[in-house]
């Protein structure tokens, strides 16, 4: 149950002579049937937000787009456009890793990072072609809102969730202009100034995929956001921050593989010790849970942390099911051992573990088994005081479990913007992943389709990450002070109580 796109898409465009290979329409339809019977048998959410009707409508397009010879990436933007559509931000689709590990020549990538600043595309880095702070209105005179509409495809969220994008568009805007519109030796950008509204032009130049890179490492923000981008190192901590409020910081849920898990116990010994301080000194009496960089994990590190913030016994899932117990289209599988017969034995050790949680079908569906689904009970050193939960377009997987259910089920005041992930639900769980024949291209998916445990609430809407209870977000003034506009308003916000 994690979310990190950024590093899942990889892909360095190829060169020349691979881009001029042309898959034939009888492949492509193939490749495209495959792909379709695969999702109608394996992926249970598939109609988790759109009708056949919808779903049916998008794959009709998508064939009436191959009556011609493809090139691999024209085919693979059609596929990346049903995963996107689906809407589940565990959907991966990638190219070959033969692809992927060829590097474009010369100077082709847009030189400067940028950043989504009040829906604006702003320029997050210092230079002295354009400068920090510069709001971008087209690029080669194609419109900022049809280039970041563009983009979507390329970063799954769940539902019909477009704030989560900006995560994927700020780490990889210029990789995703690269694969949408072609290498290009220079950019003419149309901007204006910080604060400014005359619109002025600039031609830059490009640069390798080497100072893209670099650029990016050395971006504006850095002291904001390098938590949402890269390794995690400080992954939980806790402060008193005044007499009367601290601080809980849960940066990713990726604390250990299992219950077992030495650092899962390390955590669960940090969690025991932090709330029996706050037991014992009452005077805490507000505590904000920040895990704005949280993009998932594994379990149980989201309930767990959940039992410290709960008064009442609850549940991971309201329902969680799967499609099959035999794994459909097994030849196009991709499996992690390379022996025939050790891949038998990984399809079976995985289809016994599916047909022990989920062993009884009911209308269609494999119900999972309420083992695995226990009534849970809150921790008795549980805060009783006032939450702050601070959430933001990073939230993802168990992050966003997690959220939804201090939000639906705690007194917490939500603050932020927008999560990623959804607040009724998402699959999520246990990934599969499979091949085309002909394109190679690898569609990677979750395929337990879960309700999370929550109430239903007027301000949280179906299809929709999260919504915050205060919407807070960080104005031009603050992206150019670096201020942490959502910490400082939750902290005015409890002086003012």
């Amino acid at each position: 149950m994690f979310k990190s796109k950024i590093m899942l898409f990889v892909f360095i465009p190829f060169l020349m002579a691979a881009q001029n290979q042309k898959l034939s329409v009888y492949e492509l339809k193939q490749d495209l049937t495959v792909f379709k019977e695969i999702r109608e048998k394996a992926n249970s959410g598939l109609y988790k937000y759109r009708t056949k009707q919808q779903t049916d409508s998008i794959y009709s397009w998508a064939f009436s787009q191959i009556n011609e010879p493809k090139a691999l990436l024209d085919f693979y933007k059609i596929i990346l456009k049903i995963t996107d559509f689906e809407g589940s931000l565990h959907n991966d689709t990638t190219l070959p890793e033969n692809f992927q590990n060829k590097f474009s020549s010369g100077n082709v990538f847009f030189p400067y990072p940028v950043k989504l600043i009040e829906d604006k595309l702003i320029v997050n880095f210092r230079n002295t072609e354009i400068p920090l702070g510069s709001e971008i209105f087209s690029i080669n005179k194609i419109k900022t809102k049809e280039l970041l509409a563009s983009f979507y495809k390329y970063y799954t969220t769940d539902g019909y969730n477009i704030s989560g994008k900006s995560i994927g568009i700020a780490g990889s805007f210029a990789r995703y202009f690269e694969m949408e519109y072609g290498s290009q030796k220079k950019f003419l950008v149309e901007y204006s100034l910080p604060d400014k509204s005359q619109k002025l032009l600039k031609t830059i130049t490009g640069v390798s995929n080497e100072i893209r890179k670099e650029n990016f490492k050395n971006r504006h923000s850095l002291p904001i956001d390098s938590l949402q981008y890269g390794k995690i190192k400080n992954k939980y901590s806790f402060k008193v921050i005044t007499p009367n409020t601290s601080l809980l910081t849960i940066n990713t849920f990726a604390i250990g593989n299992n219950a077992e898990d030495k650092e899962h116990l390390a955590y669960k010994k940090h969690l025991d010790s932090c709330f029996q301080y706050l037991s014992n000194n009452l005077q805490i009496k507000n505590l904000i849970v920040d895990v704005r960089n949280n993009g998932g994990g594994t379990d149980p590190n989201d309930i767990l942390t959940f039992s410290y913030l709960t008064q009442k016994p609850y549940r991971e899932n309201a329902e969680a099911y799967v499609n099959f117990q035999e794994i459909p289209f097994p030849n196009y599988l991709v499996y992690e051992e390379t022996e025939p017969q050790k891949q038998h034995e990984e399809r079976k050790d995985f289809e016994e573990e599916i047909k022990e949680e989920f062993p009884k079908l009911e209308n269609g569906k494999y119900i999972q088994d309420e083992k695995f689904n226990a009534l849970l009970q809150p921790d008795k050193n549980s805060f009783k005081g006032q939450i702050y939960l601070l959430i933001s377009p990073r939230i993802a997987s168990a992050g966003s479990l997690f959220a939804s259910l201090a939000t639906g089920r705690t007194n917490a005041i939500v603050i932020g913007e927008e999560t990623m992930g959804g607040y009724y639900g998402h699959n999520g769980h246990t990934p599969v992943e499979y091949e085309l024949p002909n394109s190679k291209i690898k569609t990677q998916f979750s395929i337990v389709n879960l309700e999370q445990d929550v109430p239903k609430k007027a301000n949280q809407i179906f299809g929709r990450g999260i919504i915050p209870d205060r919407e807070v977000r960080q104005t031009l003034e603050d992206f150019l002070k670096n201020k942490d506009t959502q910490f400082e308003y939750t902290l005015k916000l409890i002086e003012q109580k």
